[in-house]
């Protein structure tokens, strides 16, 4: 018989001393249900990723220290410990995890496969470890393959461990969310369970850092290729697992199988998660931001709500000459369904100031796109002024379709410091909100009901800062758009590609284009969640200076 404790948890970058802490919680927990073992996710320790942090010896070493003294806790007989750490050796710097028991470190495995594509840049920082052995715990044999090293058979870390006489496969892992990611991983352990005949237990972290976000969703799958457990996405959870061996072959007794979110829920609940992590770990009191009357910054706020509270959320209205009322009266029925603070700042004043000054210069020249932006850079203004003033985070609300074309004003509507549908396009936007009016997620802090006004959903998007306008006037419809932005962003598809999904050449070369031109706004944009296989950042790193157009 063998109990192990799966800790899917929720680790803050570079907060050693608290990550030491939740890991002694999670133990104590673990020692009283009477496990045997625990396992903790990939650089637990550290927290992952940490980028270049690795690179400073100091981290290392307070890295190294914490996990010393969580060993000597296991002196008190207790539940063993696998526990992931930076680790600097004769080799080199190590992505490890280390086996702790009996008061000592007893073992310790580095890291084979390291990834280096998307978000990943492993190989930058950590040397590979050689081909791993098992580890002896306790009378077991346990194989510790490392989050990446269980995804290329032809590696053969997996069936090295096997060979070599491994019984049981304990996989650490940081793997972060985007969508349809979990089936993925489900295919990737069933691929090793049947190449191995070994039972596999997938423990993931959970939480957000950065861009990133971990959605959990550990599981475990017995050799016979049964799912015997699996976890909650986008959740911490500790669960004690029963193992016993029967004919030579350990199995997991059958277990909690949570139903996980897909689709649009699933997003959903990545861009809460990773909007309330960024928020909360960065130290931030509030947030604010400013609410149009339209989509995105409706949707935006829905999801700030149910990431904070609506004690945590400030709303403001920036109107101008060119505000409809229908947003006027829009914007406020959804601040009133969200229940949350509701200011109002007209932007006249602010915005004549800017063209009284600019008089002088700007004469004889006709007005154009640079008076309407003044509009939004007067709101973006006030916003950081907000935020400066009270200490709140600005939330920017612009999505990944104008994100991509350069629909959006440096310095106007891209100020704040994190977007929660950075990677959202348009009418993935408009699918959101429909589904968060009818669904609460799991974990929200919103109500329920429509909290997003019919009518924001339905009328005509606008960016309102001349009379009468609408996106369409600037760019194609958004169902057009969205497909070719797709196209063009995450499958990297050719211009003649494209035009033979049923697109006019004249548009897919315009697009192609824009995306092109827009990629200096990208570098300065706020930090935002990743939802999509490719993101604009960290998998798409693209030249700001670029005249290659695909003819």
């Amino acid at each position: 018989m063998l109990r192990i404790a799966i800790a899917q948890l929720n680790p803050v970058m570079g907060d050693i001393a608290g990550n030491l802490a939740k890991a002694r919680v999670a133990r104590k927990q673990a020692a009283d249900a009477k496990a045997d073992l625990i396992l903790f996710s990939e650089l637990f320790i550290s927290g992952y990723p940490p980028e270049d942090m690795v690179l400073k010896p100091a981290f290392v070493k307070a890295c190294k220290v914490a996990v010393r003294e969580l060993a000597q806790d296991t002196a008190d007989g207790g539940p063993g410990v696998i526990i992931g750490t930076p680790l600097q050796r004769e080799s080199g710097l190590h992505n490890a995890v280390m086996v702790l028991d009996g008061g000592a470190v007893i073992a310790e495995r580095y890291k084979v496969d390291l990834p280096n594509y998307g978000e990943f840049d492993e190989k930058r920082v950590f040397q590979p470890g050689p081909m791993p052995g098992p580890v002896n715990f306790r009378g077991v044999r346990l194989g510790i393959p490392i989050c990446e090293d269980i995804w290329h058979v032809e590696l053969g870390v997996v069936e090295t461990l096997a060979e070599s006489g491994a019984e049981i496969l304990l996989v650490p892992n940081g793997s972060p969310y985007h969508r349809d990611k979990m089936d993925r991983r489900q295919q990737v352990v069933l691929t090793q369970v049947i190449e191995t005949g070994l039972p596999l237990v997938y423990v993931n972290q959970v939480g957000g850092q950065d861009e990133l976000v971990f959605d959990g969703g550990s599981f475990v799958i017995n050799a016979n290729k049964q799912l015997a457990l699996q976890l909650p996405q986008f959740a911490e959870q500790l669960v004690i697992t029963d193992w016993e061996r029967r004919a030579g072959v350990w199995q997991c007794a059958d277990g909690e199988k949570a139903i996980l979110p897909v689709g649009i829920e699933a997003d959903y609940m990545a861009c809460v998660l990773g909007l309330r992590d960024y928020v909360n770990k960065n130290g931030f009191k509030d947030v604010v931001l400013g609410l149009s009357g339209g989509i995105d910054s409706a949707l935006c706020a829905a999801m700030s709500v149910d990431a904070l509270g609506k004690d945590r959320v400030r709303c403001v209205m920036l109107p101008y000459h060119y505000t409809s009322e229908d947003s006027l009266k829009d914007a406020a029925d959804c601040a009133r369904a969200l229940g949350v603070r509701y200011d109002i700042v007209p932007i006249a004043a602010p915005v004549e100031g800017f063209m009284a000054a600019l008089q002088p210069m700007f004469a004889g020249t006709t007005s154009g796109v640079t008076e309407e932006n003044l509009q939004s850079r007067a709101r973006g203004t006030i916003l950081m002024a907000i935020s400066n003033k009270f200490g709140s985070m600005v939330v920017t609300t612009g999505n990944k379709s104008e994100m991509s074309v350069g629909y959006c004003t440096l310095y106007g509507d891209m100020n704040g410091g994190f977007n929660p549908i950075k990677d959202v396009y348009k009418m993935r936007v408009y699918a959101m909100s429909e589904w968060r009016n009818a669904h609460v997620p799991a974990g929200a802090l919103g109500p329920a009901g429509e909290v997003i006004p019919h009518n924001i959903i339905t009328k005509a998007p606008s960016a309102e800062l001349r009379e009468n306008q609408t996106d369409q006037d600037s760019l194609p419809p958004y169902p057009v758009l969205d497909d070719i932005l797709e196209c063009l962003v995450e499958q990297e598809m050719g211009i003649a590609d494209i035009v033979a999904r049923g697109h006019p050449l004249d548009v897919v070369q315009r697009i192609e284009h824009l995306l092109y031109l827009a990629e200096y706004k990208r570098r300065q944009s706020a930090p935002g969640v990743k939802i999509t296989k490719k993101n604009f950042g960290r998998d798409r790193r693209y030249p700001i200076t670029n005249r290659f157009r695909d003819r």
